[in-house]
């Protein structure tokens, strides 16, 4: 008899790969995994509804003993792409490697994002076996394109909208149990995001009247180009707390040795000070800290010995909460400081509202943490680094939350959209009894 994890393996096989150019993915991957779930999960596809939403997202119904204030959980069916000549084991092999507490399972997606999206299905086809009936609606919202536009995710909240759902509670991927990730703190801490920041693409573009590269003009759009970046990265966004930073802190303050502990807990005071020092501790630290700026993209000339007649940039901007496209965008412009340097946004969305971290969506949270993982951890609202589909749900629900229920080290967090991504077996495991908590306290 197949086992949760023979199961989790079977779809971490199937290479849901989606691309920047759709023309590239293969979509009757996507089918034969929906196809998949069917067939692993009876006992789900006989009590739940299920529905497909632009082309390939999922939306399923669990009717509970009343509609009102339902629960939504989300995940993803996409992965990223792969270098396969860049991994230890086959990206889509699902190896389990090693024995004992530390066998893993390799593959892509075992972090990002189907061992949230599989241990959904378990833990929801473990009660569904058993008969059990929820206090109210739940609803699982899997989007198929999360990590390139999530259009999937719009169109399930669209939906949701039109029939005047107002989930209670969301939670999609986000934060996971960390240790020794802020410093001085090494009780291990459930990351609970409740907000995200806002993403823009900034695009610089330097031009000139191009020619020989053998006769070179004192500027040329190249060497432009460059200082602009370079001053972007000479002169960063200033640093502060934001609210769910101020929030995460205080709520580890007990738990941080002196000074530290003083200097968490009088962030009115100290606040300044503790944002700075932050910057200094590594990419992660400073990230939680400011709006970032990075050049991702470069293009110029056509050929080796061309003046490039336009050179371009693409810039990276991820938004604190506080900050705003409107504002980074003059920010740029007044770093760059150079009017032959056109400055265009080239899309963009502002951060997230934030969610409250008390009331009772976050005590059913927190509660699911300690039944189900360990009444050591602790919880503490957190602000999201990365950008999820959960950011579209926020037109629907006040409780927006984004926490990946494993236990994960520095270097398993390091392989999200790297190679050799891997989760511990026994971690995954832990993760399934999370979810059914959350259902149950629902």
């Amino acid at each position: 008899m197949a086992t949760s994890v023979d199961r989790f393996r079977e779809l971490l096989r199937i290479p849901t790969i989606s691309h920047a150019d759709e023309t590239l993915t293969d979509w009757a991957r996507f089918s034969e995994f929906e196809a998949a779930l069917e067939r692993l999960y009876p006992a789900t596809h006989e009590h739940l509804t299920r529905e497909v939403i632009d082309s390939h997202s999922l939306l399923y119904r669990w009717p509970g003993v009343t509609s009102i204030e339902p629960l939504v959980l989300m995940a993803h069916i996409d992965v990223v792409p792969v270098v396969e000549s860049e991994w230890t084991h086959a990206p889509f092999g699902a190896e389990i490697i090693g024995e004992g507490a530390q066998a893993e399972i390799h593959g892509r997606g075992t972090i990002d994002d189907k061992g949230s999206l599989v241990a959904i299905f378990e833990a929801v086809e473990q009660l569904c076996a058993e008969g059990y009936v929820p206090q109210r609606d739940i609803y699982l919202a899997f989007g198929h394109n999360e990590e390139i536009a999530g259009s999937g995710a719009q169109a399930l909240v669209a939906e949701l909208r039109e029939r005047g759902i107002r989930p209670a509670l969301v939670l999609d991927e986000g934060g996971a149990v960390v240790q020794d990730v802020v410093p001085g703190v090494t009780v291990p801490t459930a990351m609970v995001g409740v907000a995200e920041r806002g993403v823009m693409t900034v695009l610089l573009t330097a031009s000139e009247g191009g020619g020989h590269a053998s006769t070179p003009p004192a500027m040329p759009a190249t060497a432009r180009l460059a200082r602009a970046i370079d001053r972007l990265r000479r002169r960063p966004f200033p640093t502060r707390l934001a609210s769910p930073v101020r929030a995460m802190l205080t709520t580890l303050a007990p738990h941080a040795p002196q000074p530290l502990r003083g200097l968490f807990g009088s962030l009115g005071v100290t606040g300044p000070l503790v944002a700075a020092a932050f910057s200094r501790f590594g990419p992660e630290m400073n990230a939680i800290v400011r709006t970032t700026a990075v050049a991702t993209e470069l293009s110029g000339a056509p050929g080796e010995n061309v003046l490039a007649t336009s050179a371009r940039a693409s810039v990276n901007v991820r938004l604190l909460t506080g900050d705003s496209v409107a504002s980074a965008t003059q920010r740029v412009r007044r770093v760059i400081n150079d009017p032959n340097v056109d400055v265009t946004v080239r899309h963009g969305s502002d951060p997230s509202p934030v969610s409250p971290w008390r009331g009772e969506a976050w005590r059913r949270i927190s509660s699911a943490v300690s039944t189900s993982l360990g009444d050591e951890i602790v919880t503490t609202p957190y602000l999201q680094l990365g950008a999820s589909d959960s950011r579209w749900f926020t037109a629907i629900s006040d409780h927006v939350y984004r926490f990946t229920p494993f236990h994960l080290t520095r270097a398993e967090r390091d392989a999200l959209h790297s190679h050799n991504e891997r989760i511990r077996v026994e971690v995954w495991l832990r993760g399934i009894g999370f979810y059914r908590a959350l259902i149950e306290a629902s």
